[in-house]
């Protein structure tokens, strides 16, 4: 394993990765085809299963909070190329301009916001979309993204490019990989780790990735889920 900089604290972080030396014995090419199958196979299975949800949450989204249903937010992708990332509509469509001034006008906010990129109180959430989110509903659309290889099942989050500055070198580890649906930030408290902590985070996933590290991670975003910690 690779020498990652995780705070001793983080023992059962690591201990994700403890199946190290049972890692499949594939070439890296070999890998790499058969972590995309498996992306290929799990959201066409995943959007088929939940064309009644999707369905459903796109007619409530248009009831009561009008279009657009869904949004396309850029991206950096692996390479550092920028890609349109899915999701249902969560916020009110002036949503950067009231963050502007609510940032201004509440400046204990603003070191939540420098810390985490999240709010635990966000202006700009509908009352529907705190619900999506903390249901993970939200990044449904995001299976879409799979599909077309913008991302992958298990990888770093996507960031924006004004993110960036929290990698410094570990950037490069990020674009190392397409970002994912679930990943160890989402299995490690999401919203609850500081910024600090998810890049530390993305840095020891890419160094010791694996399909069966894939797994252990998708199993593990099952209860995370479903317990909605530090989703918001």
């Amino acid at each position: 394993m690779r020498d990652v900089n995780v705070n001793a604290g983080e023992s059962g972080i690591q201990r994700l990765f403890v199946f190290d030396k049972f890692k499949l014995r594939l070439s890296p090419r070999l890998s790499l085809f058969a972590k995309r199958a498996l992306d290929i196979l799990l959201s066409l299975t995943a959007l088929l299963v939940l064309i009644p949800l999707i369905f459903i949450t796109s007619l409530v989204l248009l009831l009561i909070q009008g279009r657009p249903i869904f949004i396309a937010h850029s991206r950096i992708g692996r390479g550092g190329g920028m890609f349109p990332c899915l999701k249902f509509r969560t916020m009110v469509n002036n949503n950067e301009a009231l963050l502007e001034k609510y940032l201004a006008d509440n400046p204990a906010e603003q070191a939540e916001w420098a810390a985490t990129r999240k709010l635990k109180n966000d202006p700009r959430i509908t009352p529907f979309g705190a619900f999506l989110r903390k249901s993970s509903i939200d990044e449904i659309p995001q299976l879409v993204n799979v599909v077309l290889g913008h991302m992958s099942i298990v990888g770093p989050r996507p960031i924006v490019p004004s993110e960036t500055v929290y990698y410094g070198q570990n950037y490069a580890d990020y674009i190392r990989v397409r970002p994912g649906l679930t990943g160890l930030w989402q299995v490690s408290g999401r919203s609850d780790a500081d910024y600090v902590k998810r890049v530390q985070l993305d840095a020891l996933y890419v160094a010791n990735r694996s399909l069966v590290g894939d797994l252990v991670i998708m199993a593990k975003t099952i209860p995370a889920v479903l317990n909605a910690r530090g989703s918001y």
